[in-house]
Protein backbone atom coordinates (compact mmCIF):
# COMPACT_ATOMS: atom_id res chain seq x y z
CA UNK A 1 0.00 0.00 0.00
CA UNK A 2 1.04 3.50 -0.99
CA UNK A 3 1.68 5.69 2.15
CA UNK A 4 1.53 9.76 2.17
CA UNK A 5 1.36 12.89 4.38
CA UNK A 6 -1.96 14.79 5.04
CA UNK A 7 -1.58 18.31 6.54
CA UNK A 8 -5.39 19.03 8.23
CA UNK A 9 -5.89 22.70 6.77
CA UNK A 10 -7.77 25.11 9.30
CA UNK A 11 -10.71 25.00 5.73
CA UNK A 12 -10.54 21.40 6.35
CA UNK A 13 -12.17 21.44 9.97
CA UNK A 14 -16.10 22.07 11.18
CA UNK A 15 -16.87 24.68 14.12
CA UNK A 16 -16.27 21.60 16.34
CA UNK A 17 -12.32 21.57 15.08
CA UNK A 18 -13.07 18.17 13.39
CA UNK A 19 -12.44 17.12 9.92
CA UNK A 20 -15.55 17.63 7.64
CA UNK A 21 -16.36 14.45 6.49
CA UNK A 22 -16.78 15.41 3.06
CA UNK A 23 -13.22 16.45 2.66
CA UNK A 24 -12.58 12.87 3.62
CA UNK A 25 -13.03 12.51 -0.41
CA UNK A 26 -10.96 15.20 -1.13
CA UNK A 27 -8.35 14.11 0.90
CA UNK A 28 -8.30 10.07 -0.96
CA UNK A 29 -8.21 11.72 -3.86
CA UNK A 30 -5.38 13.93 -2.96
CA UNK A 31 -3.85 10.53 -1.87
CA UNK A 32 -4.60 8.82 -5.25
CA UNK A 33 -2.68 11.90 -7.37
CA UNK A 34 0.32 11.48 -5.70
CA UNK A 35 0.20 7.81 -5.49
CA UNK A 36 0.45 7.90 -9.50
CA UNK A 37 3.00 11.05 -9.47
CA UNK A 38 5.38 9.57 -6.61
CA UNK A 39 4.93 5.73 -6.53
CA UNK A 40 3.98 4.78 -10.30
CA UNK A 41 6.24 7.68 -11.95
CA UNK A 42 3.53 8.81 -14.00
CA UNK A 43 1.34 12.34 -13.49
CA UNK A 44 -2.57 11.32 -13.10
CA UNK A 45 -3.04 14.13 -15.45
CA UNK A 46 -1.09 12.74 -18.17
CA UNK A 47 -2.79 9.09 -17.35
CA UNK A 48 -6.07 11.39 -18.19
CA UNK A 49 -5.06 13.42 -20.92
CA UNK A 50 -2.54 11.46 -22.75
CA UNK A 51 -3.18 7.56 -21.89
CA UNK A 52 -7.07 8.72 -21.94
CA UNK A 53 -7.72 6.47 -18.86
CA UNK A 54 -10.11 8.03 -15.98
CA UNK A 55 -11.68 6.76 -12.61
CA UNK A 56 -14.92 7.75 -11.61
CA UNK A 57 -15.95 6.79 -8.31
CA UNK A 58 -19.53 5.05 -8.71
CA UNK A 59 -19.74 3.38 -4.88
CA UNK A 60 -18.43 4.83 -2.12
CA UNK A 61 -18.72 3.29 1.64
CA UNK A 62 -16.42 4.98 4.86
CA UNK A 63 -16.30 4.25 8.47
CA UNK A 64 -15.32 7.15 10.52
CA UNK A 65 -13.82 5.91 14.11
CA UNK A 66 -11.78 8.65 15.75
CA UNK A 67 -12.35 12.31 15.16
CA UNK A 68 -9.31 13.75 12.71
CA UNK A 69 -8.07 17.09 14.01
CA UNK A 70 -6.18 20.56 12.89
CA UNK A 71 -2.95 20.29 13.55
CA UNK A 72 -2.20 16.54 14.73
CA UNK A 73 0.10 14.42 11.42
CA UNK A 74 -2.03 12.11 9.53
CA UNK A 75 -1.51 9.77 6.94
CA UNK A 76 -2.99 8.57 3.97
CA UNK A 77 -2.83 5.19 2.82
CA UNK A 78 -3.74 4.03 -0.66
CA UNK A 79 -4.19 0.58 -1.71
CA UNK A 80 -6.34 -1.59 -3.74
CA UNK A 81 -8.80 -4.22 -2.97
CA UNK A 82 -9.76 -5.48 -6.61
CA UNK A 83 -9.09 -5.17 -9.87
CA UNK A 84 -12.09 -6.05 -12.15
CA UNK A 85 -12.57 -5.86 -15.75
CA UNK A 86 -14.15 -2.52 -15.72
CA UNK A 87 -13.80 -1.38 -12.51
CA UNK A 88 -11.18 -0.99 -9.25
CA UNK A 89 -12.17 -0.84 -5.76
CA UNK A 90 -9.29 1.06 -3.87
CA UNK A 91 -9.10 1.38 -0.47
CA UNK A 92 -8.42 4.10 1.97
CA UNK A 93 -7.38 4.71 5.85
CA UNK A 94 -6.83 7.94 7.23
CA UNK A 95 -4.02 7.30 10.43
CA UNK A 96 -2.10 9.08 12.90
CA UNK A 97 0.95 9.22 12.04
CA UNK A 98 2.78 9.04 15.48
CA UNK A 99 0.33 6.11 16.91
CA UNK A 100 -1.08 4.56 13.47
CA UNK A 101 -4.58 4.42 15.15
CA UNK A 102 -7.19 4.23 12.54
CA UNK A 103 -9.21 7.16 11.73
CA UNK A 104 -11.23 6.92 8.94
CA UNK A 105 -11.26 4.31 5.97
CA UNK A 106 -13.31 4.36 2.76
CA UNK A 107 -13.56 1.53 -0.19
CA UNK A 108 -14.28 3.84 -3.31
CA UNK A 109 -15.23 1.28 -6.15
CA UNK A 110 -14.22 3.40 -9.77
CA UNK A 111 -15.16 2.28 -13.30
CA UNK A 112 -12.03 2.36 -15.63
CA UNK A 113 -13.55 4.45 -18.60
CA UNK A 114 -12.16 5.65 -21.99
CA UNK A 115 -11.64 8.85 -21.43
CA UNK A 116 -12.61 10.06 -24.96
CA UNK A 117 -16.01 8.45 -25.39
CA UNK A 118 -16.88 7.66 -21.19
CA UNK A 119 -17.02 4.40 -21.84
CA UNK A 120 -16.07 1.17 -19.68
CA UNK A 121 -12.75 -0.27 -20.76
CA UNK A 122 -10.74 -2.84 -19.55
CA UNK A 123 -7.41 -1.70 -17.66
CA UNK A 124 -4.60 -1.37 -20.36
CA UNK A 125 -1.54 -3.47 -19.14
CA UNK A 126 0.66 -0.36 -17.83
CA UNK A 127 -2.29 0.77 -15.77
CA UNK A 128 -3.21 -2.92 -14.56
CA UNK A 129 0.64 -3.08 -13.37
CA UNK A 130 0.50 0.34 -11.74
CA UNK A 131 -2.82 -1.29 -9.74
CA UNK A 132 -0.85 -4.34 -8.58
CA UNK A 133 1.60 -2.69 -7.29
CA UNK A 134 -0.87 -1.26 -4.53
CA UNK A 135 -2.64 -4.44 -4.39
CA UNK A 136 -4.01 -5.10 -0.63
CA UNK A 137 -3.27 -8.89 -0.08
CA UNK A 138 -4.72 -11.06 3.00
CA UNK A 139 -1.65 -10.59 4.78
CA UNK A 140 -2.24 -6.56 5.35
Amino acid sequence: MYRTPYAVRFADVDNAGIFYYPRFFHAFHVAFERWWEEDVGRSYHLVLGEDRVGFPAVHIESDFRRPVKFGDPYDIVVGVVRIGNRSVVFRYEVRHRETDELHASAEVTTAVVDMDGFRPITPPDAVRAALERILVTGDE
